[in-house]
């Protein structure tokens, strides 16, 4: 359970550290650029405390795919961004895939 938890806390810190990517402005900002770093430091760090018993494809797959699920709310709420029907598609087949690779795992 609890390298369940390492891997939802490198999702939550790599998704600080994305969003901050767009505030630091090429890392001219010191105080975003200081957030990225660290968000991405501890994101790898948790990941891998998570792979001590989640397979690697598992863990991976999760992580990447709730990032890109989570990064594409917060550019649709935050950032104005457009979020295409083509776009929700796509997430929910990275949703079936992870599902499907969990349902599979030995």
């Amino acid at each position: 359970m609890l390298n369940w938890i390492h891997l939802s806390i490198a999702i939550i810190a790599e998704v600080i550290a994305t969003s901050a990517l767009k505030s630091a402005e090429n890392f001219t900002r010191p105080s975003s650029s200081v957030i990225v770093v660290l968000g991405y430091v501890s994101a790898f760090y948790f990941l891998s405390l998570s792979l001590r018993t989640v397979p690697l494809a598992i863990a991976y797959a999760i992580w990447s795919g709730a990032g890109i699920a989570i990064i594409a709310i917060i550019g649709w709420t935050y950032y104005g961004q457009k979020v295409e029907i083509s776009s929700i598609v796509g997430m929910m087949l990275i949703v079936t895939g992870i599902i499907l690779l969990r349902i599979n795992a030995k």
